[in-house]
């Protein structure tokens, strides 16, 4: 075992171990919430938090503490040999955070606590967020501990050779058969993307370095198949966040949210046109507390702007498709709140001939005879 697998093993361990714990944390608090989200047994969900702060420390100290420096020395030396690219310096900040978080939890831990379980809880609740710092980001460090330097693919092409495999990928893009199978970034910045190019009924598998659907794109080898690139082609470094501020492990408290199921049962259970007319605006409310017609808009916009992040020729077309659909979308749910306005302001009810269908029908009384059946009628038989 390598000293930066066995350096690495530990901080993977404890993300592991985090994520068990976060599962757990959510699955138990989900148990002191209404049915919309809404936290309605406070006590029972402070100690649920209390259990996974606990926990929390426990696997910091089991996995993480006696590694974590080390981790970032091997780290921070691995980062200085990088070519340069736009991601380093986002990387050496995550080290920083890193790094300032560790010297944090030493500090807290080291300091004495007030007695009793008021003192031990709010210690571990000071070392939340500095645990949930590498739990989030570790991989990074785990990444560049791992290095081992391997940046250039190492049978590279000739120029000729390179020209020819472009020309052919190129042609078979145009046939649309150039089968793109997995895509990932090299340490200095380039998009890489395998490809199976199909020809004469034979294929295959080319490394692309470049957006596939852009101008300028170069075929960088051919290979016997996937795992032979894999072995030869630069590594993956990790991939980017949508949003910077998004932690996995300290996510916002849900916000309360009304299903279109429940929505469409408060239709069909309604009498009044109000109600259902309540039910209609539900689904358009906006802010906070907004219905699934809001969500949805919600959606459609954070999935353009993932596409739109992916930086591909591709991607920004897909962005601009769903920001359309999320204009569509608001128009819709306009249109949506002013009939459900409208249906308000009829003031009717249903008529009471629409009665409800009984679950049960009466049968005969007790003392009833039945009723004499119809006389059977003979016929003769056909012979041929």
């Amino acid at each position: 075992m390598t000293p930066g697998s066995s350096l690495t093993d530990g901080a993977r361990n404890f993300r592991l171990r985090m994520a068990v714990i976060d599962r757990e944390t959510e699955t138990a608090l989900h148990m002191t919430r209404d049915r919309y989200g809404r936290t309605v047994h406070p006590d029972a969900a402070a100690d649920v938090r209390a259990h996974r702060d606990r926990a929390a420390v426990e696997a910091y100290t089991t996995y993480l503490a006696p590694c974590a420096d080390a981790l970032l020395d091997t780290a921070r030396r691995a980062l200085d040999e990088l070519p340069p690219a736009r991601h380093l310096a986002g990387w050496r900040t995550v080290l920083d955070s890193l790094a300032a978080s560790t010297a944090a939890i030493r500090r807290v831990l080291d300091r004495p606590t007030a007695p009793g379980p008021a003192g031990e809880r709010a210690q571990f609740k000071a070392l939340w967020p500095h645990l949930t710092t590498w739990a989030d980001h570790g991989f990074i460090a785990s990444h560049l501990a791992d290095l081992d330097q391997r940046q250039q693919h190492k049978a590279p092409l000739t120029g000729e050779e390179q020209q020819k495999w472009t020309e052919l990928a190129r042609a078979a893009q145009r046939r649309g058969e150039l089968q793109l199978t997995e895509s990932w970034y090299a340490a200095d910045g380039q998009p890489i993307t395998l490809a199976y190019l199909v020809e004469n009924d034979d294929s295959t598998v080319v490394a692309l370095r470049g957006d596939s659907d852009a101008p300028g794109w170069q075929v960088i080898g051919h290979y016997a198949h996937e795992y032979e690139a894999g072995q030869i082609l630069p590594a993956a470094v990790p991939p980017g966040v949508l949003r910077a501020d998004v932690s996995e492990f300290n996510r916002a408290a849900p916000a309360p949210e009304v299903s279109l199921q429940e929505l469409i049962r408060d239709i069909v259970e309604a009498q009044h046109a109000g109600d259902a007319s309540n039910a209609l605006l539900s689904a358009t409310q906006r802010g906070y507390d907004a219905g699934p017609m809001a969500r949805l808009q919600e959606l459609l916009k954070t999935g353009a702007q993932f596409a739109g992040a992916l930086e591909t020729v591709q991607g920004r077309q897909i962005a601009a498709r769903l920001a359309a659909l999320g204009r569509q979308v608001e128009f819709l749910a306009r249109e949506v709140e002013e009939a459900a306005e409208d249906l308000g302001a009829t003031v009717a009810v249903l008529p009471p001939h629409r009665t409800p269908v009984p679950r049960f029908r009466p049968g005969p009384a007790v003392d009833t005879a039945p009723p004499t059946p119809p006389p059977r009628t003979s016929t003769a038989a056909r012979h041929r």
